[in-house]
């Protein structure tokens, strides 16, 4: 498995990074610890998490991923052998499921955040430490356009927060940081004050990433490339829409569209036609489409690692191997052809 460095550090992760937000909600603890010898014994060693997995997040299974990360580190010993990232949830997340009625990344807030975070995975530090979404309302989880901006509805500076991000990597708690769910704007403030006020700077952003939903090239690609902020892709295949497995109105037992309609934007009627031709695509080069999907995102310039999530081992198996797949020019070609024609249409 190819590794790449994290921006602005001396770690080197895997291209491919195996997420865990199915861990508790579609997976059990077993199967958690099942998907994690497997792809450490496949070559990653980079592992997502976060405070508020699984998703869909509800109150009561909070935490659950990260204790069951944690049970694996415990019991395997390979602590040192990996690159572990989580994330604070914001001010939209907290509220939505009723844990703490406040602004989610306040200095106290970060605090309490991480060591709930450090507890439930049994370990003193974290490789990479990322912001879950902006305290504001802005152009994120299918909010587009921002016309107007009331700062009233905003939550924690952006200056506080990344104050408090350095005081925990002046204490050892946190290696790096990085955003996630961000926009131009929110990336671009966070490194004037990095570099005006003397605060770390952001190693990586988590952003959604998809042949259906290439957005990011708008604005933050360029950001990235030209500050060095890399890519942590998640939904590479479109919640599962990009294997083709929900065309024709399919709902698959055990998918993640079966088991809710919150993701249905994931797989909208417009997409139907563009997920159509990338199947066809993958399947006339002889590729497995969701490893053309993730193998695609993955060869991008400004892309650091594809984050995956599997619910069966066999699905493991595929994401994992997209990572060693170097998609031919030919193919590329096309790609760029269907996304000419069918720009970003995921709603």
């Amino acid at each position: 498995m190819q590794k790449r460095t994290l921006p602005n550090t001396d770690m080197k992760v895997s291209a491919i990074c195996l997420g865990s937000m199915n861990w508790g909600q579609q997976n059990t603890e077993s199967q958690a610890h099942e998907q994690l010898d497997y792809a450490t014994g496949h070559g990653i060693n980079f592992i997502d998490t976060a405070e508020i997995y699984p998703v869909p997040p509800q109150r009561d299974l909070q935490g659950t991923t990260e204790k069951y990360l944690g049970s694996w580190l415990a019991k395997t010993g390979k602590r040192k052998d990996l690159i572990i990232a989580s994330k604070v949830a914001c001010m939209l997340q907290k509220n939505s499921i009723g844990t703490r009625q406040a602004s989610g990344l306040t200095r106290a807030e970060i605090r309490e955040a991480i060591d709930g975070s450090l507890t439930r995975l049994g370990i003193d530090y974290l490789d990479l430490y990322q912001l879950h979404g902006p305290d504001r309302l802005t152009n994120v989880w299918g909010r587009y356009g921002v016309e107007d901006v009331d700062t009233a509805q905003d939550g924690a500076s952006i200056e506080e927060t990344l104050t408090a991000l350095a005081e925990l990597v002046k204490e050892g708690k946190v290696r790096a940081i990085g955003v996630s769910n961000e926009s131009p704007w929110g990336v671009m403030e966070y490194l004037r004050l990095a570099r005006e006020k003397g605060l770390p700077r952001i190693s990586t952003i988590q952003n959604q990433y998809s042949l259906l939903n290439r957005k990011f090239e708008i604005g933050l690609s360029e950001i990235c490339l030209r500050e060095n902020v890399g890519l942590l892709v998640y939904s590479a295949l479109s919640m599962g829409s990009l294997t083709g497995k929900y065309l024709g109105g399919a709902r698959p037992a055990g998918s993640r569209l079966a088991l809710t309609d919150r993701n249905a934007h994931y797989n909208p009627p417009q997409s139907q036609a563009a997920i159509a031709r990338y199947v066809d695509l993958a399947k006339k080069y002889g590729l497995d489409p969701a490893a053309m999907a993730i193998a695609f995102a993955t060869s991008r310039p400004f892309t650091t690692s594809t984050i995956i999530g599997a619910t069966t081992l066999e699905q493991l198996a595929v994401d994992i191997e997209a990572g060693n797949i170097s998609l031919p020019a030919e193919l590329m070609e096309e790609i760029a052809v269907v996304h000419r024609e069918l720009p970003n249409t995921h709603a």
